[in-house]
């Protein structure tokens, strides 16, 4: 047997998220189809985490065993082949047997895009989140930094269906920044982990700074809160990126 490790790019719209779920299309469950297709048994691949529906990825890894002898090449030209063109496998390495994609993770990199003219291009609409409202983006720009270090993320966090077994949403955010380019309002921030929903919070909460209803100043007392009827709104899925996953070298 072998551990194959992907790294894959997608443009999450048309799919219903990454993680399988019965009679919707998912990035995960195209995958197994298509490597299960490959092998001649059932396949399962394992991936650093859970994009949203509608989310996007540039980088995101994923793993799984196989027992097919085909050369690296040959296996990402098969599915490339086989897989819709939204989906494309980037690289594909092997691995050692053990290799966890989502517990071997040492940092993930997300970024979300938000759209800032009048008018959005049909052509663009499906990669931002169009806001063409007034903003202070000033201080949304000095709000960003708020985010970063190790604290309770809750009240960013979305209801779980793994909230029972209490598990910590204690997270660490090493960086946390925001700046405009062009038309274009960038979020982009790196951390340990995030929870379900968490980086679209975040932004649908930058989104209320710039509209005036909190302060940058107001935000750690909005983390220290652990309340998520304090934080904003989730932000579209279709302006948030996955740029990258880091592991151990």
């Amino acid at each position: 047997m072998r551990r194959i490790r992907f790294t894959l790019a997608y443009d999450g719209t048309d799919f219903h998220g990454w993680q399988v779920q019965p009679g919707q299309v998912t990035i995960q469950g195209t995958l197994q189809e298509i490597l299960s297709r490959l092998e001649g048994t059932p396949v399962i691949v394992h991936g650093s985490g859970r994009t949203d529906a509608g989310v996007h990825a540039l980088g995101q890894v994923a793993a799984c065993t196989m027992a097919n002898p085909l050369p690296l090449r040959n296996l990402q030209m098969a599915l490339n082949r086989f897989l819709p063109p939204a989906i494309r496998v980037l690289s594909v390495e092997e691995a050692p047997l053990d290799f966890q994609p989502r517990f071997d993770a040492v940092a993930k990199t997300y970024e979300y895009r938000i759209a800032r003219e009048e008018v959005c291009s049909p052509f663009e609409r499906r990669y931002v989140h169009h806001y063409p409202y007034p903003l202070d983006e000033a201080a949304v720009l000095r709000a960003a930094p708020y985010f970063a270090g190790e604290h309770d993320f809750s009240t960013f966090a979305a209801a779980d269906a793994r909230d029972e077994l209490d598990y910590s949403k204690v997270r660490t955010i090493f960086s946390s920044q925001a700046w405009r380019d062009g038309d274009r309002l960038f979020y982009r921030v790196r951390g340990t982990g995030f929870l379900k929903h968490m980086v679209r919070n975040l932004v649908g909460t930058l989104i209320e700074v710039g509209k005036g209803n909190h302060r940058p100043e107001d935000l750690p007392g909005l983390i220290a809160a652990r309340d998520r009827s304090l934080g904003g709104a989730t932000a579209p899925g279709s302006g948030l990126f996955l740029v990258s996953v880091e592991y151990p070298t």
